[in-house]
């Protein structure tokens, strides 16, 4: 949550997907009838602390504030409700945070639509407008709803025929010991299996069709792997480590079990390809790989659509880690951090992780990749929604790169360079290769010359302002020195594009693309058109 936002749901408005609550001291009971009509419809935003007022012709949200000694109450309550199966069924994992709005704390929270019925104190509310209605004794409104669901959510399916022998029972140990590691105070670690089954909505009994029995989500989630295929037959996630073998593979792990192995499965291949680094989140070492992993392998889990046999596919290569997998796509294109709007594809399921702390609440996974590849590589992550949803993550950027590489002598010619020291293995190669071919050189720059139209005889713009640029960014010497010995190799109005940076570093391509991309953000190199994907020239004297 950021002020734009807040200021965003204050001014749209009490709706559909906006509610405001005055609770300045303690929840009222209503607040849980609109987390359950929000579970119903469309999902919302539940603001505590704000009241809503008449301005300008309209109406708006205003900050009165929730008293600060009352809010670890308010929170704890909050929690302790929406997990206690005979108040809320199926239970939620949702929790209140805090945002501080001109010195007055608002308390927010984000409640996503559920892929089966939501009862609050055994009734059934649906939100019409700004309003939560009780439609529990109204059978068109309850069919209404369900149809809704069962057309969008897969998840919710009962199996007639499942019975507790298709599933690893075995499991609700591990289950319990998971929840307490939560929360020492979750309900769940003092039910049985089937209360478990209940509470998280795998076990259904439908008020309206009569139905009952597990749905689809437990068999996805505890099932036996001949059962998960006989309800799924495309269902499987395809791990592929390929570095050395790049026709076929170096490593492969054909994951077809249950939900919560299949966790621990891709954990573990994840971490055994991939580099620990040491990295500090502020003054805290924090374990960015585990991290960044967590959340990639949840969303693959929690968001695929099960309904379609495209298999899922996590491949780790030497510079990214990508995925993919089906998705039932609101919008295509690259997704942006500051304006996405979360939206659940397996509800159920995704409940169910954050209780057992496989996952945090629906939004906050995709910052998490961001914060933590940021930390990792130094580098952005790319998620793309589609048909198939498609997240990378950077494994090297070019300081990463060239740092692993010289520390490792890969290569000779990435050693650190000071600009400042004189007589550097660079500066006598450079001297004596002038000196050698002068005559060379000559006759290049003859060449060059003929072929520059009559209004066209430039400078390429000084080595110092293109050196006061990198200082400005704080950029490390390597990398001043390499972005250096491009400017000297590349001549005026000379095309050139990141596999000739790679020809004249002798790096890899990862390092090139992050070197051209310091050259565009600096704004020394031009776009040329005709010359094919990714062209530039550096700019010259006269266009600085």
């Amino acid at each position: 949550m950021n002020r734009e936002f807040m200021q965003k749901l204050l001014d749209s408005g009490e709706g559909y997907t906006i509610e405001y609550k005055k609770n300045e001291q303690k929840l009222s009971s209503d607040v849980f009838e609109t987390v359950g009509s929000f579970s119903n419809r469309y999902g919302g935003h539940i603001l505590l602390g704000v009241i809503e007022v008449e301005r300008d012709g309209r109406k708006v949200g205003q900050v009165t504030g929730v008293e600060k000694d009352s809010i670890y109450d308010m929170k704890r309550d909050f929690i302790n409700i929406l997990n206690n199966p005979t108040k809320f069924s199926p239970t939620l994992y949702l929790e209140l945070e805090e945002f501080d709005y001109d010195g007055k704390t608002v308390l927010w929270t984000y409640v996503p639509p559920m892929s089966q019925l939501c009862y609050c104190n055994k009734k059934v509310f649906d939100r019409a407008d700004d309003a939560d209605q009780d439609v529990t004794n109204k059978n068109d409104r309850l069919a209404e709803i369900i149809n809704r669901k069962s057309a969008e959510y897969r998840e919710r399916q009962i199996l007639p025929y499942a019975n507790e022998s298709h599933l690893k029972m075995e499991l609700m140990n591990q289950v319990r010991k998971m929840v307490k590691g939560r929360d020492k105070n979750h309900p769940w670690k003092n039910m049985d299996d089937m209360e478990i089954m209940r509470s998280a909505g795998l076990y259904v009994d439908n008020m309206v069709t009569g139905e009952k029995g597990f749905n689809l989500a437990a068999i996805l989630l505890f099932g036996k792997p001949e059962a998960i295929k006989s309800v799924v037959p495309g269902y499987m996630t395809d791990a592929i480590y390929r570095v050395e073998n790049l026709d076929r593979y170096d490593d492969r792990d054909m994951v077809d079990v249950n939900l919560i192995e299949a966790y621990d499965r891709l954990m573990a291949f994840c971490l055994k390809h991939m580099d620990n680094r040491f990295v500090l989140d502020g003054d805290i070492s924090v374990d960015a790989r585990s991290l960044i992993v967590r959340e990639v392998i949840s969303n693959i889990l929690i968001h695929r659509d099960y309904s379609n046999a495209f298999p899922a596919k996590l491949i780790i290569e030497k510079d990214v880690l990508r995925t993919e997998n089906w998705s039932k796509s609101r919008f295509n294109g690259e997704l942006d951090l500051n304006s996405f709007s979360p939206y659940p594809k397996n509800p159920l399921i995704a409940s169910f992780f954050v209780n057992i702390g496989l996952a945090d609440k629906l939004g906050s996974g995709m910052r998490n990749i961001y914060k933590y590849t940021r930390l990792y590589s130094h580098a952005d992550p790319v998620l793309s929604e589609g048909d198939i949803f498609e997240i990378r993550i950077p494994l090297n950027s070019a300081d990463v790169e060239i740092v692993k590489s010289d520390i490792e002598g890969e290569k000779s010619d990435i050693a650190i360079i000071n600009s400042d020291i004189e007589n550097t293995k660079s500066d006598i190669e450079a001297r004596n290769s002038d000196i050698a071919s002068t005559k060379s050189d000559i006759e290049v720059e003859k060449s060059d010359i003929a072929g520059m139209n009559s209004d066209s005889f430039e400078k390429k713009l000084p080595l110092n302002i293109l050196l006061d640029k990198c200082k400005e960014r704080s950029y490390k010497s390597v990398v001043v020195a390499n972005i250096k010995e491009i400017y000297e190799k590349v001549g005026v109005n000379q095309v050139f594009g990141e596999s000739d940076i790679e020809t004249i570093l002798g790096c890899v391509r990862s390092t090139a693309s992050a070197i051209m991309k310091r050259l565009r953000e600096m704004d020394v190199v031009v776009s040329v058109k005709g010359q094919g994907k990714g062209k530039y020239r550096f700019k010259n004297e006269s266009e600085i």
